[in-house]
């Protein structure tokens, strides 16, 4: 019998889990948090105690077995995801892994065949879905208000200097820089708003990546099988945090700022020019909630009625094919 509230574990406790999702699977009504991982058994137990939880791990493995959980949530660094996907998967629990899912198409392919094989569900963080903003966008474009879509425009920077992210600049680690890290949110925001998928990637990355060592910012133009044109600038080298969400069609546009925003108001422009009379403008105050809290609820939700994934590992792949290309300078998505 499917439980009420989906019990939780929490497997790359740091701070980003600490901050965002442990209080989002607290806050959620059909989602209990009931244990955590971290390398350090003592501090697991640590922040387990400042949880009030009774489960704490050094080891995913054991997480993912205890029968006290029910569902994972991954927030470990990025190279980590693969292998710690299929081991959740083969002990039978839920996944829900942050965003990029995977360093490289094949590892998301492989997550998703094991994910498929164990009869598991399988969502990815793409939170930026669950904003109303990002929703309503998405309404207009898909009723025609906007005409034929001619542009589409995503946008995210902000300073990595202030993350404490010590792994962020490793792409032994991270797999990618700016790219990888909010260049994949514009990317699936692109996707998700355009009901479409990207045909080819020409992309420009500075400094060049290594082996060793990622980009800091990056310009990625798509084109999209419709014929929409797209373009992704991303960076952490920005003084402030920006994001700038612009979709341009025949009849109007629709553009906002801060469109990744969480727990916060946004305003959503949208411009019209009906035949030759004046534009026609409107600003949408729009509130967003806690994302997080939103992801996790749908998440849980998909599980205790048995639905589809939200968020499935196919939108996991299809970004990540279209990473790959951004981060050796682009090429056509293959459709293999």
């Amino acid at each position: 019998m499917t439980p009420h509230k989906i019990r939780y574990g929490i497997i790359g406790y740091g701070l980003f889990a600490e901050r965002a999702i442990a209080p989002a699977i607290q806050a959620s009504a059909n989602s209990v948090l009931v244990a955590v991982q971290k390398r350090s058994l003592e501090v697991a137990r640590e922040k387990a105690s400042a949880l009030s939880l009774r489960l704490a791990f050094d080891s995913v493995q054991a997480l993912a077995t205890s029968t006290e959980v029910d569902a994972v949530f991954i927030a470990s660094a990025n190279c980590a995801h693969h292998d710690e996907v299929i081991a959740v998967a083969r002990a039978g629990k839920h996944i829900l892994v942050e965003k990029p899912m995977a360093m490289n198409t094949p590892e998301a392919e492989r997550m998703v065949a094991e994910c498929e094989r164990n009869q598991v569900k399988l969502m990815i963080g793409q939170v930026v879905r669950f904003s109303p903003l990002v929703n309503h966008v998405r309404e207009l474009v898909k009723s025609g208000a906007l005409g034929r879509i001619v542009s589409a425009r995503a946008d995210y920077s902000y300073d990595a200097r202030l993350s404490r992210r010590s792994w962020l600049l490793d792409r032994t680690v991270a797999g990618g820089g700016a790219v990888f890290d909010v260049g994949v949110h514009c990317l699936d925001t692109l996707r998700f708003v355009l009901h479409d998928e990207v045909e080819s990637v020409q992309s420009m990355l500075t400094p060049p990546p290594t082996p060793s060592a990622t980009e800091r910012s990056a310009i990625i133009n798509l084109r999209f099988s419709n014929g929409t044109l797209g373009s992704i600038a991303c960076s952490f080298e920005g003084p402030l945090r920006h994001a700038l969400l612009e979709v341009v069609g025949t009849e109007g546009l629709a553009y906002a700022y801060d469109f990744t925003g969480t727990d916060q108001s946004t305003t959503l422009h949208i411009e019209k020019r009906p035949g030759t009379a004046a534009p026609e403008t409107e600003s949408l105050s729009i509130r967003i909630p806690n994302l997080y809290v939103e992801e996790v609820s749908a998440f849980s939700r998909c599980i205790i009625e048995n639905t589809t994934s939200p968020i499935p590992g196919i939108e996991g792949i299809e970004n990540q094919k279209v990473l790959d290309l951004a981060m050796k300078g682009g090429g056509r998505i293959s459709q293999v």
